[in-house]
């Protein structure tokens, strides 16, 4: 456990850069810059903060928390409420308990999110995840809308070393996820990961179908956990919390996968979902390799983004 939180702190670290620096920079000014706190220091530590795309609702709470705390504690220097935004920000981040329960039962899983924001790679790192656990995993390629969407999931499946159930491209999904839960069943699966189309231009056709395909799990394998992930990309910051809000209303969402965090300077939009939508960011993407899929740590996250 030692090596992995270690391997963990490593690959975060060289992955979050763009946004360490980031919020490095402005936070080292903020703490440098005043001798005492005051409301312009908390302006400029609000300004840091929405700079870094933590969102301006979940930016209010943090400043609000912290600004309680100094009180409370009674600290009177500017350097001393370092530690104290980062516990702040760690609490409003914490996630649940069982949050990774599924990990333990026999789980289906639903996949959704829309085209572009790395779905398909995210399916194929997470199986490989999870079988490096000593998981039995399986892939139902239950996107049949998007063109080549299944032959790309076949791929990742490849890669991964794990099985896929597929029809033909315009079948109906709930069909796919029906072959795909008795397999499941048959051979003893231990995570069924099910692809989704990725629609959003009509919110109706997407509800409906997710309706139909959760229908066909509960009445095919009524007694797996059920765990439906939404895929986020960093780089589009405020877009995702948008499209997370969009899907919420079609999904009973358990966690966020986040994708692309190594590429953006505004990793900060981690904070702002959780915050905000009470959504916990279970998994995040720090690359295009088969292993650049990490289980999401709090500490180690905001740890390093507050590293100098």
């Amino acid at each position: 456990m030692a090596e992995e939180k270690k391997g963990f702190f490593k690959k975060v670290y060289e992955g979050l850069t763009k946004t360490r620096e980031n919020l490095s920079r402005g936070f080292d000014s903020v703490f440098h810059a005043f001798t005492s706190i005051d409301d312009d220091f908390y302006d400029e530590l609000e300004e840091t903060l929405i700079m870094a795309d933590v969102g301006v609702d979940a930016t209010l709470k943090i400043i609000e928390d912290l600004r309680h705390r100094v009180r409370v504690e009674g600290i009177r220097e500017p350097e001393a409420c370092r530690k104290l935004l980062q516990q702040v920000i760690k609490d409003q981040m914490e996630l649940e308990e069982d949050a990774f329960a599924f990990e333990n039962e026999k789980t289906v899983m639903l996949v959704i999110g829309v085209n572009g924001v790395g779905k398909t790679t995210s399916i194929g790192k997470l199986a490989a995840e999870q079988k490096a656990r000593g998981k039995n995993v399986l892939i139902a390629a239950a996107d049949t809308f998007r063109a080549a969407a299944i032959d790309q999931l076949q791929v990742w499946a490849d890669l991964a070393k794990v099985d896929m159930i597929a029809h033909d491209e315009g079948t109906d999904p709930a069909a796919v996820v029906f072959d795909a839960c008795r397999a499941a069943k048959a051979r003893n699966t231990d995570l069924l990961i099910c692809d989704t189309a990725g629609r959003l231009h009509n919110k109706k056709n997407l509800m409906n179908e997710l309706a139909k395909i959760n229908r066909v799990i509960d009445r095919e394998y009524p007694e797996a956990k059920r765990e439906t992930l939404i895929v986020l990309d960093a780089t589009t910051g405020q877009n995702a919390m948008n499209q997370a809000k969009q899907f919420m209303e079609a999904a009973d969402i358990t966690g966020i996968i986040l994708t692309k965090m190594d590429g953006t300077a505004k990793g900060g939009i981690a904070i702002a979902i959780q915050t905000e939508l009470g959504l916990p960011v279970k998994y995040i993407g720090l690359g295009e390799h088969i292993n650049d899929l990490l289980k999401f740590d709090t500490d180690i996250f905001v740890s390093i983004l507050f590293s100098e």
